[in-house]
C-alpha cells in the first residue's frame, strides 16, 4: 500500500539511510520512498540494493567503517541537494559471547560499526544541517541499550554507547533547529538473530566453563525470535522511523514492541534484584 505524497516532505530534504541491504534498513528505505521522500539507500555492496533501486530509491555504496566511503556518500548527497535532510543511522550487528571468552578484536570491529561509524556519519552531515538551520538524525539503538542479558554484554555496550551519544547530541544541536531521535526496537525478525546465534555457537565449546550458559542463551534467543508475541517484522520499526522523520515535534525516544516496553520497565523499576531474578529464570542459572 503506497502512501500519499506529502508536500511538506520537500522541507525534510533527502534522507540517507545506512545498512539497507536487508532487515530494518531495507524496510525503512522502502517505506520512506513510498511516503514520497527522496531516499539514498546505502550498503557496502550496492548489488544488495537492486529492489530498493527499482522501487525508486537512489543507491550509494557506504561502508561505515571506512572514512573514505562515508565521506564520499555524504558529499554525493550534498553535491546534489546541498545537505542531507535526514540521516537514519541503522547499520549495525551483534557479536555475542561471554565477557571472558569473546575475541576482543571482533568486539572492536563491532564498535567500529555500531558506535564509531554512527558517530562519524553524524559528524559528516552536521555542518550542512547547521548551516541550513534544520535537519533530522534518527539513530537506531535497541531495547538492549537499557538493560543487559548475559552473553550479550559487548553488544549491549555498543547500544548503551548509542544511548549516551544520542542524548548528548540531541541537546547539543537543538539550538540549530536539528531534531534527534533514538529508536529502541525489541526483538525484530531480521538476519540479526542468525548473526547473534552464530557468534554464540562459534564461542561455545564443551571445554568452556560457560558451555551451559551459552547453550541456554542460544535456546532463549531462538525461542524469543520465533515467538510472535515477543518478536515482530522490520516494517514495524520502519513505521516508527517514518514518524520520527516526518513529525513536527519528534519524540526523543521511540520504543518498538510492547515486550520491549515491558522489559525496559522491569529493569528500570525493579532494580538489580528483580532483574537478576528475571535473568536466572530466563537462563535457568
Amino acid at each position: 500500500m503506497s502512501h500519499p505524497t506529502n508536500p511538506e516532505h520537500t522541507s525534510t530534504g533527502p534522507v540517507l539511510v545506512t545498512g539497507c541491504s536487508s532487515g530494518i534498513g531495507a524496510a525503512t528505505a522502502d517505506l520512506l520512498v513510498k511516503a514520497g521522500h527522496t531516499v539514498y539507500a546505502t550498503a557496502r555492496r550496492t548489488d544488495t540494493l537492486t529492489e530498493l533501486e527499482s522501487a525508486g530509491a537512489r543507491v550509494l555504496p557506504l561502508d561505515v567503517t571506512s572514512e573514505e566511503s562515508m565521506t564520499a556518500a555524504v558529499r554525493a548527497v550534498e553535491a546534489e541537494h546541498g545537505r542531507v535532510g535526514a540521516l537514519v543511522n541503522n547499520a549495525g550487528y551483534g557479536e555475542y559471547g561471554t565477557i571472558e571468552e569473546t575475541d576482543l578484536d571482533k568486539v572492536r570491529q563491532m564498535f567500529e560499526t555500531n558506535v564509531f561509524g554512527l558517530s562519524r556519519m553524524v559528524q559528516l552531515v552536521l555542518p550542512a544541517m547547521r548551516a541550513a538551520g534544520t535537519g533530522r538524525i534518527v539513530n537506531i539503538g535497541s531495547m538492549g541499550g537499557r538493560f543487559t542479558w548475559p552473553v550479550g554484554g559487548y553488544y549491549h555496550a555498543t547500544k548503551y554507547a548509542v544511548e549516551a551519544i544520542t542524548d548528548a547530541l540531541r541537546n547539543e544541536v537543538r539550538p540549530f533547529g536539528i531534531h534527534v531521535s533514538l529508536i529502541e526496537p525489541g526483538l525484530i525478525r531480521t538476519r540479526f538473530e542468525g548473526t547473534a546465534m552464530g557468534s554464540e555457537a562459534a564461542a561455545e565449546a564443551q571445554s568452556s566453563p560457560y558451555a551451559a550458559l551459552l547453550t541456554a542463551s542460544a535456546s532463549a534467543t531462538g525461542s524469543g525470535y520465533a515467538n510472535p508475541v515477543l518478536a515482530t517484522g522490520p516494517e514495524s520499526v520502519a513505521r516508527v522511523v517514518l514518524k520520527a522523520v516526518e513529525s513536527g515535534r519528534p519524540r526523543s525516544r521511540y520504543v518498538v514492541t510492547p515486550a520491549a516496553r515491558a522489559m525496559i520497565a522491569a529493569r528500570t523499576l525493579g532494580g538489580d534484584r528483580v532483574w537478576d531474578g528475571i535473568v536466572r529464570q530466563q537462563f535457568k542459572a
